[in-house]
């Protein structure tokens, strides 16, 4: 018989304000703990040194975390113009540095050109993977290797302030898997002068906004307490960017078994994913056809 998995079984999303120093994982750790809960993750790493919303997922919400991390998402970074170094932030090695300043202007019209559709070389130091092994171990043991460019939707990129001629201000929304570090690294190269990232802020992602989140301050001293419960979001606030359908009763019931339903839906395009809900609870993940969701993926309540 298979062991059973420790913990309460709780659903829901708890929308953190991570401060600097800690892992996206240390995070996720510390509110399983705190919330007794069986099962946890996140929707979308951190580096350790960035702060702001990280999504923490519980039980059967972790099932709607594809949803998040392909949502956009804001940064607020700060770039520091003049200085490369070897993991794109100012943990690293300083490799180069440069006397150039650009102007304001010339940011702006750099800055133009990592609008819409992009290609971006992750940094050295990073989590993909290289061969089956991820890249920051290589770079830790200095082999030489080269990350591949891979696609990034900027939807809006820009200067919002400017500190000191040294330092830059920008914030970007973006889609899925986008290297803040690498655009600092990009932007320091098109202007000719060289950057890295020294600040980093989630500001949202998806449906979660960083101005809303817990602190860890708060999760310690409200640990294994009701209050902290009460800090928990519905597992439905992570579809909020698919559209919904209603599920009859006996549609409920077949989609619970993770058979085709039927459910009743207005502006669903044939084909198209959506997820049901019956008595306001979230039943399944799929796609209409005809009057019918056919599950992929189903919650149990």
């Amino acid at each position: 018989m298979a062991r059973r998995a420790k913990g309460r079984n709780i659903s829901g999303w708890l929308v953190v304000d991570k401060p600097a120093g800690l892992t996206s994982t240390a995070v996720v750790n510390k509110v399983k703990w705190a919330l007794e809960a069986r099962k946890a993750g996140h929707a979308g790493t951190l580096d350790p040194e960035a702060t702001g919303v990280l999504a923490i997922a519980l039980g059967e919400a972790t099932k709607t975390v594809p949803h998040i991390t392909e949502a956009l998402k804001a940064y607020a970074f700060t770039v520091r113009l003049g200085v490369a170094t070897d993991t794109d932030d100012a943990e690293g090695r300083v490799t180069a540095e440069s006397a150039a300043r650009p102007s304001d202007d010339e940011i702006k019209h750099a800055l133009a050109t990592f609008l819409g559709d992009i290609m971006q070389v992750p940094p050295r130091y990073s989590a993909v993977k290289i061969d089956g092994e991820r890249a920051y171990k290589r770079a830790r043991d200095d082999e030489d290797f080269e990350t591949t460019a891979r696609p990034l939707w900027v939807e809006e990129i820009l200067l919002a302030g400017r500190p000191d001629p040294d330092h830059a201000v920008i914030e970007m929304t973006c889609g899925k898997g986008g290297y803040v570090r690498a655009i600092a690294r990009d932007l320091g190269q098109a202007l000719g002068c060289l950057g890295h990232v020294v600040t980093l802020r989630r500001l949202w992602s998806g449906p979660f906004d960083a101005a809303e989140g817990i602190d860890m301050a708060t999760i310690e001293a409200l640990a294994r307490t009701p209050e902290l419960d009460a800090h928990l979001r519905p597992l439905e606030d992570g579809l909020a960017d698919l559209p919904g359908v209603t599920a009859t009763p006996e549609g409920a019931a077949r989609l619970r078994n993770g058979n085709p339903g039927m459910v009743i839906a207005s502006g669903v395009e044939y084909g198209e994913e959506c997820w049901a809900a019956h008595e306001g609870r979230a039943v399944a993940i799929g796609r209409y056809k005809a009057g019918e969701l056919h599950p992929s993926r189903v919650f149990n309540p």
